[in-house]
């Protein structure tokens, strides 16, 4: 049980102060929350948004502590079948992200008082940068390890990638992957939705230091 809530606490420590934080900014700028999209408040869709991200990472930490320490779901249904079921849950988690970071560009947007062709530039690097991050994830890194295969399948043991936009960072996934949840906020010039996209950047390294390096220290020892 120690290894399954190994620095978990610094990630739950995290997601209070975060929300206490961002309580705090939208009481003193009322203006970022404004609107509604078929009636539904734009609160309650951007509170959605921060619940979702959170839901999705407390997902995955559970199930790969579960299968790095006990085996949870191989043990009952097999490799195969158990990492299925994995994605499948980690994937609607990842794509209701987006889903609802648009929902909340939409009840919140021209609210983001810049250029548009500003946003629209910012909006197209970032798409480019995105595209080839998921170039180089499926041509070099894979999906099944994007995944967290390394959880499922003790034999499994592959070398870093060096390859595509690894060249430049280890991190690439980390660094350029949620870039994607920006483009609905930059689009429809959204205040709400950036905001929201921004906790999610940030958020996702939480992740990282707090559940994906410690099992890889674990998985594939201390390189």
């Amino acid at each position: 049980m120690k290894g399954i809530f190994r620095y978990q606490f610094w990630h739950l420590l995290f997601v209070v102060i975060s929300i206490a934080v961002i309580q705090i900014f939208i009481t003193y700028n009322e203006n970022i929350i404004n609107g509604a999209l078929w009636g539904i408040a734009t609160t309650t869709w951007f509170w959605l948004a921060i619940a979702v991200p959170i839901i999705h990472q407390i997902y995955v930490w559970m199930i790969w502590r579960l299968e790095l320490y006990k085996n949870t779901l191989t043990s009952r249904y097999g490799m195969p079948k158990a990492f299925k079921i994995y994605k499948i849950g980690f994937s609607l988690l990842f794509v209701s992200r987006l889903i609802v970071i648009v929902f909340l560009a939409l009840s919140d947007q021209k609210s983001l008082s810049i250029n548009p062709v500003f946003a629209y530039s910012v909006a197209a690097v970032m798409t480019l940068l995105v595209i080839y991050l998921f170039y180089s994830v499926i041509k070099y890194f894979g999906m099944d390890r994007a995944y967290g295969i390394d959880h499922f399948d003790k034999n499994y043991n592959e070398s870093f990638v060096k390859g595509g936009i690894f060249r430049f960072t280890k991190n690439g996934m980390y660094l350029y992957g949620l870039m994607i949840l920006y483009l609905p906020g930059l689009l429809l010039l959204s205040k709400a939705a950036l905001l929201v996209a921004l906790f999610n950047h940030i958020y996702i390294w939480v992740h990282y230091y707090c559940t994906e390096r410690p099992d890889m220290k674990v998985i594939y020892g201390s390189k």
